[in-house]
């Protein structure tokens, strides 16, 4: 195959042609080449120097002189790929991190002195400044070279990394671009054959002398060699040298440093868990990727170390011991690895790419399939994600297998899951050598006219005399593409691109033809089984991408990539198109195929595959793939394009995500439908509204809730047990949320659309909590700041948050007082009549309490009432709509609701009143005594003491507390209730009495409220001052009557903490008897009583003889 183009890039000077050193003077100015130098290029850049020596008995001087010349690289490209990141450091950090940059700064500030070439081998100083304050820095560098190919290199700054130093590259780059003024020499042992003994024995000591502290003891131990007849270096011919170059044997190859790249590795996946490791990692794929495409087999060599290094994580035999899932980032990194190439390369599946190298030889390929079977078989060698088959089916030019037949199913069977170089090792039984491909390969206009006879019966050509690629795989055919590009073979790389989207055209022909004729079959049954049982978008190969990346690539504007970061140009500005004519295909232009097979993927009815991983894989390489697009400005004929591709979609029946009959399983297009609508919605609304709408389905939510039938957590995703298989639900419901939103926006203004889009949304969004936010995104749309609001829009709003009240009514969560929040504001923003109608149909969307507590009052707020701008009738009309749903919530929910209507009621007699009653009759229903004394002290508040006084005797009757139960809840009210009593009068105040004695059991409450009587008089004078009557008497009605009460409470209560208290509670019990005391006294014989009572303890306890004695002493 041709090479590649050579390219010049930015910030990298260009290629072998336009820097080779020396060669300006000879062919400047229209001078033709030496024919020297045109022979010894060609010897320098395939033959080893050795070679040379043995294949000619004497080669000249200046021969010699020129090979070794020409033998250094010619190109900056290679050293710019050895010295730069694989992806852009962070901005103004280039210098200083970025080798290359920083060695072409030396070379430009005049840092390289001392430059010698003698034989295969240069030497220079470099002069770096350093640092304020410090001294400058001298660094001695040299590097070894052949066959255009530097060999080693060594700095005296003693960098330890992947990439060559900036000290390497300065002398490179001087050698490259300054070749004349480098001083050369032969080999040194052509030098040393021209000397005679004396001068030999004088070089030899004076070498010695000049370095005796470092070669003095080596040169000793090598002269005792060669004195003694026997030893091994006698046995030899000749001596090393160098600067010779290397041998016959040696390998070719540019100086990678093996074990720098494994410690590096090491170190990153030891530290896997944070973002800069994972960049690293990456940037050392993308590497592997570039000397890929230089055709360079360190590509191969580097991408064998950092597997191994893989494989020897320790946190691989971790989880598999544990049974869990490797991490994200580490799982990214392997399918790199392995399959997948990341989302912003450009490159693909990086083993696949070598093991299917149309370029390597068997060998070779042998030694790497060898490496992978190994590597295989290990037990720590992670498993591909999903359920993707590895001998699927081929390409056809015919029918599809038939939805239902034996054909179908046996496709559809399950394969066994396979390791990440599964595909690595089915693709080194792959050739290159097939006569029909060769001839795709080598040719823009091969037709049937040019076939001659091919044999075999499978057509080769499609009807417009285009070739086509049969007999494998989609995506096996699509990795070819996908390593063409990755070695520098982009013309035959779109050539077969072209031919496989050529059978694609065919084969979807045939697709149609075939559901034509079974479609009113299939549309009875109304479900169907897939007809694609691996996805090409998602897959672990990334077909769909490899095409479009391919293709696109040709049709590319933009200056080339800055070669320092091959990775990073599209994301860094905008990238511009332009058509590009398809050779052999009139009126066709790459651009146009590669938004059309992006379709057809995007577009294809496929299953969702096993496992998170893979899932979420599908989701990405979606949304990658209409980034891609996304990029592309669509014109006239694009746009053509797309109205034919979704028309086909739409009429593709199995065969399409946008089919009219749907497998249950099948991956939703939401993501896919939102790109298509928004793209053709200015040209086609018809037609865009059509897709989109028939994308809003979620099949495997339709079948499980048809319609009408809420969700079982209606405010979470259907993340349940019930699909245990659909991991990122979640996900894909959020998308057809935002496809539905879209559509929304799109169609303000018109009804028609409006309410369309409104039934596809109710019919086919089951989360509430996505409908509340379509609602909102609906409402908000619909009430512009600088424009009068779309009554349409805002009534669809409404609707949708109608359905999600009804929807979560019996499903309490933290987000429903939001939602009625809601639901009230954007009532209000349509009109009073929309607010009465919630407020009249509030059972079917609130629960008693919503309605009472929020949209009655909400509604009826001083804001609202502004914001809805009502005269008088209105105003009270919307009060008594307000009034009456808080009745009706009071009567089924009092105990909730009877405040807030009270308080709703205030302003009307009549509604007041009724609410009043209300609360009676739910008193005798059974209310509790803490909401009847809350409404009692409202009462008292509110002016309506007797009616306070009411409710607190209702709520004391239903009271109990204990005689231990001093900090009873209820204290308070009790307390409050005495005081309400005693104030209204005497009359009052004996009412209560008997409930009080009824209800508390507890003996200091009881003489708390005895004292508290006892201190005023009852009753309220005028204007709240009190009557000059005097106060009541203990021993006198109706208190004498809560005295013994209160007494046998203490007398009751005592025998009963005696019963089992212990002698670390023996000094509270006294202070209770002294408490027990006060209020005996306050009977007439109080004193007598209480001293019986102590005598009675005395007799009947004197078995706790400590505890008497303390009564004794205290009480005598």
């Amino acid at each position: 195959m041709e090479p590649p183009a050579a390219k010049r890039s930015r910030g990298c000077p260009a290629g072998p042609e336009e820097r080779d050193a020396g060669a300006g003077a000879a062919r400047g100015r229209g001078r033709p080449e030496a024919l020297l130098d045109l022979s010894a290029k060609r010897v320098a850049e395939s033959w080893a120097f050795e070679q040379v020596e043995e294949r000619f008995s004497r080669v000249p001087e200046p021969v010699q002189k020129r090979i070794v010349f020409w033998s250094f690289p010619r190109s900056e490209r290679e050293i710019c790929m050895y010295s730069s990141l694989g992806y852009p450091p962070p901005e103004g950090e280039h210098d200083a991190r970025v080798p290359f940059t920083r060695g072409l700064h030396l070379l430009q500030s005049g840092a390289v002195d001392r430059v010698l070439q003698v034989g295969f081998h240069l030497s220079g100083n470099i002069r770096e400044p350093g640092s304020p304050g410090e001294p400058e820095r001298l660094y001695h560098v040299s590097i070894s070279f052949d066959r255009c190919k530097i060999t080693s290199v060594s700095c005296g700054c003693d960098n330890r990394d992947l990439f060559y130093c900036a000290h390497v590259v300065a002398l490179s780059l001087y050698r490259i671009r300054h070749a004349g003024q480098v001083e050369l020499r032969l080999p040194i042992s052509e030098t040393l054959s021209q000397m005679n003994r004396d001068q030999l024995q004088k070089f030899v000591q004076y070498l010695i002398s000049a370095h005796h502290t470092e070669v003095l003891p080596t040169a000793q131990r090598l002269a005792d060699e060669i004195l003694l007849l026997g030893s091994e270096i006698n046995l030899v011919n000749g001596a090393p040298d160098p600067t010779a170059g290397a041998g016959i044997e040696d390998a070719n190859c540019w100086h990678l440093d093996e074990e720098q790249i494994q410690e590096q590795v090491k170190q990153l996946l030891s530290n896997g868990g944070y973002y800069g490791a994972s960049q690293q990692l990456r940037s050392m794929f993308s590497k592997v990727r570039e000397m890929l495409r230089m055709r360079d087999s360190n590509g191969a060599r580097m991408l064998i170390l950092m597997t191994e290094q893989f494989l020897q994580d320790p946190r691989l035999a971790l989880w598999r011991q544990q049974g869990a899932g490797m991490t994200d980032k580490c799982r990214q990194l392997w399918d790199e690895l392995g399959i997948l190439s990341p989302p912003r390369a450009s490159s693909g599946a990086l083993w696949v790419c070598v093991v299917l190298s149309p370029h390597c030889k068997p060998e070779e390929r042998a030694g790497w399939l060898q490496l992978l079977s190994r590597w295989d078989k290990l037990d720590v060698c992670p498993l591909e994600e999903g359920n993707y088959s590895f001998d699927g089916p081929s390409l056809r030019p015919t029918v599809a297998p038939v939805p239902g037949s034996e054909e179908e199913e046996e496709v559809a069977a399950t394969s066994p899951r396979h390791t990440v170089f599964g595909r690595a090792l089915l693709a080194g039984e792959l050739r290159w050598n097939d006569a029909y491909l060769q001839r795709i390969l080598a040719s823009d206009s091969y037709g049937p006219s040019l076939t001659g006879s091919m044999g075999g019966d499978k057509p080769t050509f499609d009807p417009q005399g285009r070739p086509l690629w049969l007999g494998e795989p989609f995506p096996t055919a699509c990795a070819r593409v996908d390593t063409l590009r990755a070695h520098g073979y982009p013309r035959q790389a779109l050539r077969l691109a072209s031919a496989i989207i050529n059978t694609l055209r065919l084969q979807q022909r045939h697709q149609l033809e075939s559901y034509k004729q079974q479609k009113k079959e299939l549309l009875q049954k109304g479900s169907t089984c897939i007809t694609n049982t691996e996805g090409w978008v998602g897959h672990p190969l990334d077909p769909i991408g490899c095409l479009c990346r391919a293709l696109l690539e040709a049709c590319r504007l933009e200056e080339e990539t800055l070669t320092l970061y091959p990775d990073s140009g599209p994301e860094k500005r905008k990238v511009a198109y332009q058509h590009v004519p398809v050779p052999g295909s009139p009126g066709e232009s790459y651009l146009v195929l590669a938004l059309e097979v992006a379709l057809l993927g995007l577009g294809q009815q496929r299953a969702l595959p096993e496992g998170l991983y893979a899932q979420d894989k599908v989701v990405r390489n979606e949304e990658q793939l209409l980034a891609l697009l996304e990029e592309v400005e669509l014109d006239e004929r694009l746009v053509q394009v797309l109205r034919k591709q979704a028309g086909l979609l739409l009429e593709g029946g199995p065969f399409s995500g946008f089919g009219e009959v749907l497998f249950r399983e099948s991956v939703p297009m939401h993501t896919c439908a939102r790109y298509l609508f928004t793209a053709l919605l200015p040209h086609d609304p018809d037609l865009a509204y059509r897709l989109a709408l028939r994308a809003m389905r979620l099949p495997v939510l339709e079948t499980a809730f048809p319609a009408g039938e809420p969700h079982p957590s209606p405010l979470d995703s259907i993340m349940s047990n019930r699909f245990p298989r659909w991991f990122i639900l979640g996900h894909l419901e959020t998308r057809q949320c935002e496809l539905a939103s879209t559509m929304l926006t799109a169609a303000k203004g018109d009804p028609k659309w409006l309410h369309t889009v409104l039934g596809s949304i109710q019919q086919n969004i089951h989360s509430p909590a996505l409908l509340f936010k379509l609602a909102q995104d609906a409402c908000k749309t619909a009430t512009p700041v600088s424009a009068p609001p779309d009554t349409t829009l805002l009534g669809i709003a409404l609707e949708l948050g109608r359905q999600v009240m009804r929807m979560t009514l019996n499903v309490m969560t933290w987000r429903r007082r939001e939602m009625v929040r809601w639901l009230v504001s954007c009532a209000t923003e349509i009109g009073p009549q929309a607010l009465m109608n919630i407020m009249q149909n509030w059972y079917s969307l609130f629960t008693p309490v919503e309605a009472a507590t929020i949209v009655a009052v909400t509604g009826t707020t001083h804001a609202t009432l502004l914001r809805l701008q009502l005269d008088t009738p209105r105003r009270e009309e919307l009060w008594a709509c307000a009034r009456t749903l808080a009745l009706q919530c009071a009567m089924k929910d009092p105990q909730n609701c009877a405040l807030p209507a009270l308080t709703l009621c205030e302003k009307n007699h009549s509604a007041f009143e009724a609410a009043y009653q209300i609360v009676l009759d739910a008193a005798a229903g059974g209310l509790g005594h803490a909401h009847l004394f809350t409404v009692a002290r409202y009462m008292e508040h509110r002016g309506l003491p007797l009616r306070a006084y009411k409710l607190a005797t209702l709520a004391l009757a239903q009271l109990s507390i204990a005689f231990n139960q001093d900090s009873h809840p209820a204290v308070n009210d009790v307390l409050w209730a005495c005081s309400l009593s005693h104030s209204l009068g005497r009359h009052e105040l004996s009412a209560i009495v008997p409930l009080i004695i009824r209800s508390i059991h507890c003996a200091p409450m009881l003489s708390d409220i005895l004292r508290r009587w006892t201190l005023s008089a009852p009753g309220l004078g005028p204007l709240g001052a009190r009557r000059a009557a005097k106060p009541l008497g203990a021993d006198r009605a109706p208190l004498c009557q809560l005295l013994d009460a209160a007494v046998t409470a203490y007398i009751t209560t005592s025998h009963s903490r005696l019963t089992h208290i212990s002698p670390r509670h023996y000094g509270d019990f006294i202070e209770f008897l002294g408490k027990a005391r006060e209020t005996f006294l306050l009977a007439p014989d109080g004193h007598l009583q209480f001293a019986q009572f102590l005598e009675n303890l005395k007799q009947t306890y004197k078995g706790k003889k400590k505890l008497m004695l303390l009564v004794r002493e205290r009480f005598g």
